[in-house]
């Protein structure tokens, strides 16, 4: 079901999110806006287990198109793995 619900945006953010129709990301703005809560909703339901969440990484890029393979070189995966593995142990 869906819901018609009016959304405040600030004048930056609404710029955003019609060039990114602009540019043909996105089919329109209410688009965008479900992508980030889809965003939000999947970032709720990531687990606190990095090797876990290294697999789940592992496994979304996995399915990547290849014009969109992320290169080792540029990847900050282990960089981002090393700093929750830290915060774990300092909680």
């Amino acid at each position: 079901m869906n819901a018609k619900n009016s959304v405040m945006l600030s004048d930056e953010d609404l710029r955003h999110a019609e060039k990114l129709v602009e540019d043909g990301r996105f089919a329109s703005v209410s688009d965008v806006i479900k992508e980030g809560l889809a965003r939000l909703r999947a970032d709720d339901q990531v687990t606190e287990d990095p090797v876990t969440a290294m697999a789940d990484e592992i496994r979304r890029r996995a399915q990547l198109p290849k014009d969109q393979l992320i290169s080792m070189k540029d990847d900050n995966l282990f960089d981002r793995v090393r700093r929750r593995v830290a915060d774990s142990h300092s909680k």
